[in-house]
């Protein structure tokens, strides 16, 4: 078993876990681990949660592929709560939403959410799976990868021309045109906005 010195698991034998997508900062969800789910996460690396209910370990997105891919593991001041750092593959909650925390008490608006990210690939996921009628998603996503693609050279131009005209609110709008059809495509090719980040990763370990 690994090395778990310091933390303070409570007489159940659990410490509480907060999961936080690596990607934009946004707090995923809060389960519980015992030593032995904390050993398996770390060695796996993959997460995995003890079930207070069931009282039994499981590991995250095992059934419904919905993966939480280790980053790191810290453990706060007082040395009783986990922060469990992941690559979340396709939504955290069991509802589908993007997060457990989606009930919205009060929100500053001026702040940006950069799992504004995440909530798009959710979103695009979902249309694939449940299509909707008269969706602009589910039309690219009809067409295929050529009209996506097309779409892509035209966004990437109108980019250029804004950074050229150098209008910052018309730059603004085309850079989040052409990252919305750069998600579909990844979506059309079955792959994650984690499997490009796997990418950058190892270009930054050899740059």
């Amino acid at each position: 078993m690994s090395n778990l010195t310091g933390i303070k698991f409570n007489s159940d034998g659990l410490v509480p876990a907060i999961a936080q997508d690596a990607l934009t900062g946004r707090v995923l969800m809060l389960a519980y681990m015992n030593k032995i789910a904390l050993d398996k996460t770390i060695k796996t690396g993959f997460v995995h949660y003890y079930s207070r209910s069931r009282k039994a370990i499981w590991q995250k997105g095992e059934t419904s592929g919905n993966t939480q891919k280790l980053v790191a593991i810290k453990l706060d001041c007082d040395g009783d709560t986990l922060l469990v750092t992941v690559e979340q593959k396709g939504p955290a909650c069991h509802t589908n939403a993007p997060t457990c925390f989606f009930n919205e008490l009060k929100t500053n608006k001026d702040i940006a959410d950069l799992g504004v990210l995440r909530d798009c690939i959710s979103i695009i996921k979902e249309r694939k799976a449940s299509p909707k009628e008269k969706s602009y998603t589910n039309y690219l996503l009809d067409k295929g990868a050529e009209k996506v693609c097309k779409k892509i050279g035209e966004e990437a131009s109108e980019v250029i021309i804004a950074a050229l005209k150098k209008d910052k609110n018309e730059l603004a709008n085309e850079s989040a045109d052409l990252l919305y059809h750069l998600f579909v495509l990844l979506e059309l090719n079955n792959l994650d906005l984690t499997d490009v980040l796997d990418i950058l990763k190892q270009r930054r370990a050899n740059s």
